[in-house]
């Protein structure tokens, strides 16, 4: 996925925007780093994500200002090693070149990451995009390879834990507090009215 935000009154707030406009604003990001997708990566159209959910994201930011112009891009293949297992993996680029040449750089980075590692193509696809900042402003382009699912893979639920556990029940907490012997402060000394003492100690 791609998204761009050219109105930005400063690179981070262009940044937000950017997020927000492709569907990652309220969503808590991972950004993740090398080559290879985690096994059993499919590609999937893109969903929305619950609020607050935690994803995992191959991102490539570009950053433009007041009319100059940046192209950001991912690409992902789908892939067979020489002993038949199936496995993918990925590559991101930013430039400040054209929306062309950054492809152009985009797929050669790829196939190198591809024949370093000697692995068969079965399909790729890839995602670029530039933007053009507006005068007197940020501008910025994000490519992702978002993996809502892939901080789940091998575990039963594909949600966090529940809290019922860490929580106690009303008559638990009584039965605890009656069996204490230390929850309650000594009490002060009785003063007598108008025993011309001022002494308001504990």
């Amino acid at each position: 996925m791609t998204g761009v935000s050219s109105w930005g009154e400063n690179a981070e707030d262009a940044f937000d925007q950017c997020l927000v406009e492709m569907g990652l604003g309220d969503v808590r990001i991972i950004k993740a780093e090398g080559a290879m997708l985690p096994l059993g990566f499919q590609a999937t159209t893109p969903e929305n994500l619950p609020m607050g959910a935690l994803v995992e994201c191959h991102l490539s930011t570009a950053y433009a200002w007041s009319g100059g112009y940046a192209c950001a891009g991912v690409a992902w293949a789908h892939c067979r090693t020489p002993e038949g297992v199936e496995c993918s993996i990925v590559a991101t680029v930013s430039t400040e070149m054209d929306y062309e040449e950054t492809t152009l750089l985009l797929r050669r980075n790829l196939q190198r990451r591809l024949a370093s590692r000697d692995l068969e193509v079965i399909s790729f696809d890839m995602a670029v995009d530039e933007v053009t900042a507006g005068a007197d402003h940020h501008g910025v382009v994000i490519a992702a390879l978002i993996l809502p699912d892939s901080l789940s893979l091998g575990s039963k639920t594909s949600t966090g834990p529940i809290r019922g556990g860490l929580t106690k029940s009303a008559t638990d907490a009584i039965e605890t507090a009656a069996k204490r012997v230390d929850t309650k402060a000594p009490a002060a000394p009785a003063l007598r009215p108008n025993s011309g003492t001022s002494d308001f100690s504990l």
